[in-house]
């Protein structure tokens, strides 16, 4: 196959479409962000794009059929806003993989009349958390007004080292090709799944775009990892070993 391939699912109507971006990263909160909003809304699927940038394997369906790993696009219309949503299992294996692939994608944004973008993802504190908070990163100074008014902070030189893979590059360069591109960041652990940064993200996108969705599963998802967490605990809190019990193993 050809590095990059492109299928083309379908092709609808959308009325200035936002890209969202939400693929594997930090505490998968893009990931979690990007299929919730698929599940809420229905989207449809419109394009796959196939790259031997990802990994050389297939994922298996329920009757054990078998699809080459890829990246997708779904159509999704809220009552706020039409969106194109992408996500994915992977993301590229190199670096210059990341920028062909990013530009790929907004090819295809552009294709259906996106000029917006909103990549979604984590920023690691290194400790669990309590209260979540997201940070912003914007292509263009005049977004961060119009953020910070539905809660999205700005801090300097935050996140530390920058935002890497696709996030990162959709604001770098979305914002030379003219998008108004922002990455919406939810601070997780980094340790663990984290839904509850996902639903932190998808409260402020919701806001921003002036569209209702219910977090049902999301919640779920946060209780089951709740649990996860709790057991984590008890197992750092348990009883100190004496001793005369430590021996060396190596």
């Amino acid at each position: 196959m050809d590095d990059i391939e492109i299928d083309e699912v379908a092709t609808p109507e959308l009325d200035d479409p936002v890209l969202i971006e939400g693929l594997p990263g930090v505490g998968h909160v893009g990931k979690l962000a990007a299929e919730h909003l698929l599940e809420e809304f229905d989207g449809e699927l419109v394009r796959r794009v196939y790259t031997t940038e990802f990994p050389p394997q297939v994922s298996v369906d329920g009757d054990g059929v078998a699809e080459l790993t890829c990246a997708e696009f779904h159509a999704v219309e809220t009552d706020g806003a039409d969106l194109l949503v992408l996500t994915g299992d992977h993301q590229a294996g190199s670096n210059k993989g990341h920028y062909t692939l990013t530009t790929t994608f907004l090819d295809i944004a552009e294709e259906f009349g996106a000029t917006r973008a909103y990549a979604l993802g984590g920023v690691p504190t290194g400790e669990l958390v309590e209260e979540y908070t997201v940070l912003g990163a914007v292509s263009n100074g005049d977004l961060v007004d119009e953020l910070e008014a539905v809660g999205v902070e700005f801090r300097p030189d935050e996140p530390a080292g920058g935002i890497v893979g696709v996030s990162g590059l959709v604001l770098g360069l979305g914002g030379r090709r003219g998008f108004d591109a922002a990455c919406l960041m939810g601070e997780t652990s980094g340790y663990l799944v984290d839904p509850k940064s996902a639903r932190a993200v998808l409260e402020v996108l919701a806001d921003r775009l002036d569209f209702p969705i219910d977090y049902e599963s999301l919640e779920d998802r946060a209780e089951e990892m709740e649990e996860v967490v709790g057991k984590i605990q008890e197992m750092q809190e348990g009883p100190a070993v004496p001793d005369d019990d430590l021996r060396y193993i190596g």
